[in-house]
């Protein structure tokens, strides 16, 4: 989608479901941590769950970009809900990246269509970050696989129905990533949902632990054919998937900043607006202002993406900005709010509690900095 007028119509389309459908009911089901069920039709419906998939095979075939947008007019009403099709379109980016033709030709018309969804797994209880660190393993048994291991803090784990999942082929490989490989795998016998993990924020989506015992899947659901190509295949999508969460951030900021702005100018204290007090108006420069950059920096990696340029140093400078400028503005948010934003009864608790998140997902903002610092000096050798 390169033409201007049909981005806009989309976005409009967008902001317009936001306020008619999400806005009311975003308190209760977050509150009650419900899972949406006619939210997801409807996101069926408008092409969500294919928006980065090619026309080809069924998608939107949107450019990260338009994406982006999407994915910060949603989170400024209700973030949760973006990660039941944003972890879901990292399934569709290994396979349609990577997988075999075949592999696309069977899988991504299904997953465009919201048919099966899923997502991508790749934590662990005692690897995350580090993803050379796991220990669920692959053992080929003739023409099948057979996995067994547990992975955690899983979206879409519970209401899923398919997964990526980055498996051990050969635990005694050296270097360690040369012995991890990506599956596609559906629920069936050996796969099982454990615990749904009760979270500070982003709620009203599941988040699980899945637990594979003699788990048996074919040799061709191996993504690409070819062991050992795991490592590599998911670090290729998490730059999108970075750009996905610091559009996360960008609209928890922008959205704390339009709920703040409005508070102010209701609420009255000596006998004028508090947007007239000029402690609040320092508050809402500095928050106008990160808002704003976040966005830039998030535009700038997503065309960058877009360009076909590796660009982890961009995608990871907009996480790294977007997730603390979400984090900060939603504090200061509750702050202009005063008692009123400690209340369940206005969104800006929601926010505060989402922020967080995109603080850690996707890699930690303590990884983006190394990332950040590493392609920095890659880039400005010494003369």
């Amino acid at each position: 989608m390169n033409d201007t007028g049909d981005e806009a119509q989309l976005l409009d389309m967008i902001e317009r479901w936001t306020e008619r459908e999400l806005k009311p009911i975003v308190r209760e089901y977050d509150h009650a941590d419900r899972y949406p069920d006619h939210i997801v039709e409807q996101m069926k419906e408008l092409g969500l769950f294919g928006a980065t998939v090619s026309t080809e095979y069924g998608g939107l075939g949107l450019p990260a970009s338009t994406y982006a947008k999407i994915v910060m007019t949603i989170s400024s009403v209700w973030m949760s809900i973006t990660g039941i099709f944003n972890s879901h379109l990292m399934l569709a980016l290994a396979i349609e990246k990577f997988g075999t033709p075949e592999q696309k030709k069977q899988w991504l018309p299904k997953i465009a269509s919201g048919e099966i969804r899923g997502g991508l797994a790749l934590t662990e209880p005692d690897a995350g970050t580090d993803l050379q660190g796991i220990r669920m393993t692959a053992r080929r048994d003739g023409d099948d696989y057979v996995i067994n291991g547990t992975k955690m803090w899983i979206t879409n784990g519970a209401e899923g129905s398919c997964f990526a999942m980055l498996v051990k082929t050969n635990p005694e490989a050296n270097p360690r990533h040369s012995g991890l490989s990506l599956f596609i795998t559906p629920k069936k016998e050996g796969f099982t949902v454990g615990r749904k993990l009760k979270k500070l924020g982003y709620k009203a989506i599941d988040t699980a632990e899945l637990v594979f015992e003699n788990y048996r899947v074919p040799k061709d659901n191996l993504i690409g054919g070819i062991e050992g190509q795991g490592f590599y295949q998911t670090t290729g999508g998490l730059e999108l998937g970075r750009i996905n969460v610091a559009a996360r951030g960008v609209g928890i900021a922008e959205g704390a900043l339009r709920l703040a702005t409005q508070y102010a100018q209701v609420r009255k204290t000596f006998g004028k607006p508090i947007c007239e007090h000029q402690a609040i108006q320092l508050k809402l420069g500095e928050m106008a202002t990160r808002a704003r950059a976040a966005r830039l920096l998030t535009l700038d990696a997503a065309a960058s993406f877009d360009r076909g340029e590796r660009c982890d140093m961009e995608a990871g400078m907009a996480k790294y900005f977007a997730s603390e400028a979400a984090l900060e503005n939603s504090i200061e948010g509750m702050r202009i709010h005063g008692a009123y934003g400690y209340s369940q009864e206005y969104d800006i608790e929601r926010l505060y509690r989402d922020a967080p998140l995109t603080c850690i997902g996707e890699g930690t903002n303590e990884m983006q900095r190394i990332i950040i610092s590493k392609n920095w000096i890659k880039r400005n050798p010494v003369a």
